[in-house]
């Protein structure tokens, strides 16, 4: 099927299986702010099946609702609306919200699971935003890190629940120049930690207690003679990404700062058929870099041989032009595909 036709259709339920799992989503994200050329960052993506993943182009002055999914009312009260201030490109899950994305100056998003997510009772006295558009929401209206976390103080994260599951997911921000934060609700409270210095995320358990997992290795004095905590759950793939993510050589162009997150990524995955815990499998369905710096975003889906980009820099946002998307699972697709986005006839949240 043409997943162009799928942005907009498919259920809350399917949104359940995608976004709000039950138990574990087992991605990565790897920010490289330290070398002198570029400030890029990868992440991964695992699940146990598609997420019907859209690679999607939005004009300056899109409005929003805060309020539904597909329709679905989520946020009853004094829910948040906009119009979006940025351009961005985001990758889409299921059709009905963001997971990862960029906008036009440099600031990017990434959407991992976290169990211990709580965001807490509804304030009403807070405009409430649906979970799936957390990302979104941030990169619609902030250029920097600084001002997405001022935003991020005025609104309340609202769950979204179906068919049992929730959205337990933490979030990413790093800006071009380097500046990063994580954001975790924990027991009801935002939980920020910024600085260059946060360069990893995986999921569980929370960031705090990564951290102190991570002084007990002291990657800064291992060595290729050192074992390394080599399966496919979070702890362990949260300490090899900051071990090989210290090491990166000092990239002479923009092709190598890619090949550089990309390589650790790629690392971190999980490979086809790996057991997650007792919870089934979830093999690495795609993997992204976004290029802060030079505005591109780079899409590499495990099943397809090639990698694709969209430089935002040759993309009209001016407001009123058309949203476009593209479906990155066909083997016919490679390099950049900044002209081959589709026109789609609305925005699909």
């Amino acid at each position: 099927m043409n997943r162009l036709r799928l942005l907009g259709l498919t259920s809350i339920a399917a949104f359940g299986m995608a976004l709000l799992p039950t138990v574990g989503e087992s991605c990565t994200r790897i920010l490289w702010n330290t070398n002198k050329f570029a400030v890029v960052v990868a992440r991964t993506m695992d699940w146990p099946e598609s997420t019907e993943p859209m690679l999607v182009a939005f004009p300056r002055g899109i409005e929003r609702d805060g309020s539904h999914v597909n329709g679905e009312l989520i946020v009853k009260e004094n829910a948040a609306k906009w119009t979006s201030k940025y351009g961005s490109v985001i990758t889409s899950i299921y059709g009905i919200g963001s997971i990862d994305g960029m906008n036009e100056k440099g600031l990017a998003f990434h959407l991992l699971y976290l169990n211990e997510t709580d965001f807490g009772a509804r304030d009403v006295n807070k405009p409430g935003i649906q979970a799936a558009l957390w990302g979104q929401y941030l990169i619609d209206n902030a250029a920097t890190v600084e001002e997405a976390l001022k935003l991020q103080e005025a609104i309340q994260i609202v769950m979204v629940s179906a068919r049992g599951h929730q959205a337990n997911v933490h979030l990413a921000i790093e800006d071009a120049s380097g500046d990063s934060a994580i954001v975790e609700y924990i027991k009801g409270k935002p939980v920020v930690h910024r600085g260059r210095q946060y360069q990893v995320m995986t999921n569980s358990p929370t960031y705090d207690e990564q951290l102190a997992l991570l002084k007990k290795i002291d990657v800064e004095k291992l060595d290729s003679n050192s074992p390394l905590p080599g399966n496919v759950n979070a702890v362990d793939r949260f300490q090899r990404a900051a071990y090989f993510a210290k090491n990166l050589p000092e990239p002479k162009n923009e092709r190598e700062a890619i090949a550089g997150v990309l390589a650790i990524a790629r690392n971190v995955s999980v490979p086809f058929g790996t057991p997650y815990k007792g919870w089934g499998v979830y093999n690495t369905e795609y993997r992204t870099v976004v290029d802060l710096t030079h505005k591109r975003y780079f899409f590499e889906l495990t099943t397809n041989p090639s990698i694709v980009w969209i430089d935002l820099e040759k993309l009209d946002f001016t407001p009123g032009t058309p949203v476009k998307a593209i479906n990155p699972d066909s083997i016919d697709l490679a390099g950049n595909v900044t002209a081959k986005l589709q026109v789609l006839k609305k925005a699909p949240f």
